[in-house]
């Protein structure tokens, strides 16, 4: 198993050129257009980052990155022109975006840094990340700000690090991939998109009258009772690489009747359990595993292609700690299974009925773990002319998100990102060890009857 933790001695400068406004290469229409109500939730108001790095590329000689993708940029806005405006929010907090073509921002920067230099694997967290992915004084806002922020990096070895931000109720990671995947395409010579993009906000509004018909335990009004308060310099962010032999060791603790289940599912419930135990709540309080469901396929008809707004769920399986920690794995993918199997059309549509009678709430925050599949998107493929990227994907800690990955040995897999505080860090880490562990005396598992039977002394919560 790979990881890297956040203590890392690494540090380096960076020197930015002033930011910039890119605004579309030519003129694009003045006009207010309405977000959908699964977009303006509370819950997607904020910027969410993302990391992308290259090597070197001899064939490129001194062509430099930053004006490619400056350019390509100013392109790309041309049919993704609402990225180029500002939001404003209306009567019942309905968000909308003003049209103004005032631009995204752009940074162009250098750091006295190789690649090599960054460890053998390449994982979040990356040390000087806020340097990497300067926070321009007044753009992080979520109304009247700039809905889109790159930086381009050049490296001392001729490496790159693009990083990008951009505002969540914009777009969701597939809409974000589509997004990048058009600003490649410019960079590359390309006039006009493969995928020509597709506003029609309108598809995820709610009904009228709108009715919730759907049990929604993503939103619940849960009341913090347990009283465990972290401070951010008590958390520690780590990335676990999964191949197919870890997988494989994590797929032992299944019956029988669960042995097919996706990778996606076993390896989420091992982690939903670890985490439990790792983080100690109290042994009758409810967890919420909340797992990004992307509904573009629920739909009939389907979602436009092109369509690049917010088209996911997040579905809650919910448990009693205790059985979390204590039943067999098979427990816990069950319910992983049948969170995943809720989101339907009128799942979506009963979702966007609850934002307007309740008033576009947050998701509940306690108890909950929330992880996102993003291994699908095509982002280590995304090429600008320097070849495929080593390592693509958001850096951000509040979910855990799934990026695929090839680490130093060729293998292709999963790269995991957990954010815990350090204590329950490394009990997450010694529970996790045990599952990965190779059968042997102390930790063995056996099927029989099709039920798992563990010899290992079931972990507790009390340690």
């Amino acid at each position: 198993m790979s990881q890297q933790t956040t203590t890392t001695p690494l540090t380096f400068t960076v020197r930015r050129h002033e930011p910039e406004l890119i605004v579309p290469a030519k003129p694009t229409p003045r006009e207010l257009k309405p977000l959908s109500d699964i977009d303006d939730q509370e819950g997607l108001r904020f910027h969410i980052p993302a990391i992308h790095i290259y090597q070197s590329n001899p064939k490129m000689g001194n062509k430099n990155l930053a004006s490619v993708i400056r350019d390509a940029l100013a392109k790309a806005l041309v049919f993704y022109y609402p990225f180029a405006g500002r939001l404003k929010e209306g009567p019942g907090r309905k968000l909308m975006v003003d049209c103004s073509g005032q631009g995204a921002l752009f940074i162009e920067a250098e750091a006295d840094v190789t690649l090599k230099q960054f460890g053998v694997e390449l994982q979040p967290p990356f040390p000087c990340r806020e340097e990497l992915l300067y926070d321009v004084p007044g753009s992080s806002g979520i109304l009247d700000s700039p809905l889109l922020l790159i930086q381009v990096t050049r490296l001392l070895c001729g490496g790159f690090i693009l990083a990008v931000r951009f505002n969540h109720t914009m777009c969701d990671g597939f809409g974000y991939a589509q997004f990048m995947t058009t600003l490649s395409e410019m960079t590359n010579g390309a006039s006009v998109p493969s995928i020509l993009p597709v506003w029609q906000r309108e598809l995820l509004c709610a009904r009228e009258p709108p009715h919730v018909t759907c049990t929604h335990h993503e939103y619940d009004k849960v009341a913090d009772t347990n009283g465990k308060i972290f401070t951010l310099n008590d958390m520690e962010r780590r990335s676990f690489f999964f191949g197919p032999t870890q997988i494989s060791a994590l797929r032992r603790f299944l019956p029988t009747h669960l042995k097919g289940c996706t990778t996606f599912e076993v390896l989420t419930a091992s982690l939903w359990r670890c985490r439990t135990i790792a983080i100690q709540p109290n042994l009758e309080d409810d967890m919420r595993m909340m797992i990004i469901v992307n509904a573009r396929s629920k739909f009939k008809p389907m979602i436009p292609v092109g369509y690049y707004g917010n088209v996911f769920a997040y579905p809650a399986a919910i448990s009693k700690a205790q059985d979390i920690c204590n039943k067999p794995l098979g427990y816990t993918l069950e319910l992983v299974k049948k969170a995943k199997s809720e989101v339907t059309e009128e799942y979506m549509r009963s979702v966007a009925d609850l934002m307007v009678i309740r008033g576009r709430p947050l998701f509940t925050t306690v108890g909950s773990y929330i992880v996102s599949d993003v291994t699908r998107f095509g982002l280590l493929e995304l090429d600008f002319g320097w070849g495929k990227s080593v390592y693509a994907g958001p850096d951000f800690h509040v979910a855990s998100f799934y990026t695929r990955y090839i680490n130093r040995k060729g293998e292709s897999g999963i790269l995991a990102s957990v954010w815990l505080p350090a204590i329950a860090m490394k009990r997450f880490v010694e529970e996790l060890d045990k599952m990965l562990a190779p059968d042997d005396n102390d930790y063995h598992v056996i099927q029989e009857d099709s039920q798992l039977i563990q010899k290992y002394n079931l972990p507790t919560m009390i340690r």
